[in-house]
């Protein structure tokens, strides 16, 4: 017994060290990046000469990032958009609707999520570019929409089904039409639904690189894409205008994060793909 529980203390103490060594990791190199996003001139020293927030705006200048934003907000306000659209009715189907095919048809919705994106990104990019899509901020939109509207569905499946049936069936007793029984019933308990698959979705499509980059054009950037030419371009930039590119890109990104999470529970979807695993 004694020997048991050395060995499981053993094994939580690595597991720990592990952890430990992953976060400290993490730590140090975007430390390093904000520093360095900073500093004035950071040669050979353990710290910069000085501090400045210059590289900022000349990021802001020299890679246009008022336009790169612009662009990023259009695009993932679509896809947010068009996804609750297409999403929500979706999930809805699926949760209250037993018909032949529904396991399929759920794998099917989840294919893209469970398949790196690059695997059928590249044959998307090609039909896209030859229907003269691909290039266009409506290109990006419409490849964005893939994973995300699986997405929006695996998270309002289990929303949806938690609301009961019995409630919709008194409104259509007392005569409440379609519309009457989504605007007064139905939405008001699934807005924190919606609002937190709305947010993950646009946490998932502001790091979307692959399906963006193979179908972006010059025009039709979002702000990952333009952090990768920025790093990968050819062309002498000075390390800093990147490093404070790279930390505007986390910034956004991890704030919508932790707004994210303050509606929803990772956790809560895992235990409910568990509970159903005919649905995952």
């Amino acid at each position: 017994m004694d020997s048991h529980r050395l060995v499981a203390k053993l094994w939580k103490s690595l597991i720990a060290l592990v952890m430990a060594f992953f976060l400290i990791n993490v730590g140090l190199m975007i430390a390093a990046v904000a520093t360095s996003s900073v500093a004035q001139r950071w040669l050979g020293t353990w710290l910069p000469a000085g501090y400045t927030f210059n590289w900022y705006l000349a990021a802001w200048k020299e890679f246009q990032l008022g336009g790169v934003l612009l662009v990023t907000v259009q695009v993932v306000a679509a896809v947010v958009f068009l996804s609750i659209l297409i999403g929500v009715p979706a999930a809805y189907a699926l949760a209250r609707r037993d018909f032949p095919g529904k396991r399929l048809l759920m794998g099917l919705f989840l294919l893209p999520l469970m398949v790196p994106p690059i695997t059928y990104g590249i044959p998307l990019a090609t039909v896209m570019y030859q229907a003269h899509i691909a290039g266009t901020i409506f290109g990006v939109i419409l490849s964005n929409m893939i994973p995300a509207v699986p997405f929006m569905i695996l998270v309002m499946t289990p929303f949806i089904e938690q609301i009961d049936v019995n409630l919709e069936s008194a409104a259509r007793v007392f005569g409440a039409s379609t519309f009457k029984l989504f605007w007064h019933v139905l939405l008001p308990l699934l807005a924190p639904g919606i609002l937190a698959a709305s947010l993950l979705v646009l946490v998932r499509t502001i790091g979307m690189f692959e399906l963006t980059f193979l179908t972006a054009g010059p025009d039709s950037q979002t702000l990952v894409v333009a952090l990768y030419y920025a790093v990968f371009a050819a062309g002498v930039r000075a390390p800093q205008s990147v490093d404070a590119m790279a930390i505007i890109y986390m910034t956004i990104t991890l704030v919508w994060l932790l707004i994210a999470l303050q509606f929803v529970n990772p956790t809560q979807l895992v235990s409910r793909v568990k509970e159903h695993p005919q649905t995952a």
